[in-house]
């Protein structure tokens, strides 16, 4: 499949904005099938669910409505906490993405576009920002592929472009940050070189890097 990948322009807003909120909100299961997989999480489940259980007079019917509401707090968290994230994001530098990404030249934001019956379609996109520190290395960010358009090859395509513009800038590495949860984008930046380098226990946020020395 062939993309086009080019620079962000205004009229991209809308999709840009769609695409972004359907890359944050379709980690929400995810996280939420991982959080509940996790031991303590198991353990509570079952506690509450057997709570509900002698409650309710041996009613398994009561042990299922204990467990589901265990479950609900879980989702619920999960679903905050990308959802806080995906505020933030759109308060500040999502805001205006012209004057966040464009106009400073060590910073980037592109979009691809398919060709669907003869017209053009952004399908995806990858932002980048220099460093706020020493300015040493470059930071990459929202990249999101539409759904129907995933497994094409496109995911790598837009990392090689961020990639790219960092050597051309002279950046000595790019970095970027994905939660556990993302296991196609982990198995994307393996196979691209990225290396992790750190790792938060409590969000599951992982730090990649790859030289470019």
């Amino acid at each position: 499949m062939a993309f086009s990948i080019r620079e962000y322009r205004p009229s991209d807003q809308h999709v840009v904005m769609s695409l972004f909120q359907e890359g944050i909100f379709e980690h929400v299961y995810p996280a939420f099938f991982k959080a509940m997989s996790h031991p303590d999480h198991i353990g509570v489940a079952l506690s509450i669910s057997m709570a509900g259980y002698v409650l309710g007079g041996s009613s398994y019917f009561q042990a299922l409505l204990f467990g589901s509401a265990w479950a609900g707090l879980i989702y619920y968290c999960c679903h905050d906490i990308y959802e806080g994230y995906m505020m933030r994001r759109q308060s500040t530098d999502m805001a205006n993405i012209q004057a966040s990404y464009l106009e400073n030249p060590d910073n980037g934001f592109w979009v691809a576009e398919a060709d669907i019956n003869g017209q053009s379609k952004v399908v995806g996109m990858v932002a980048l920002a220099q460093d706020a520190g020493d300015g040493s290395y470059g930071e990459m960010c929202h990249m999101v592929v539409a759904f129907p358009w995933r497994r094409k090859n496109l995911g790598s395509q837009l990392t090689r472009k961020a990639l790219d513009f960092c050597k051309e800038r002279g950046f000595g590495r790019l970095v970027l940050d994905v939660s556990s949860p993302q296991t196609a984008a982990i198995s994307l930046f393996e196979k691209a070189g990225f290396v992790q380098t750190s790792s938060h226990r409590n969000t599951h946020a992982n730090r990649w890097f790859s030289n470019l020395d």
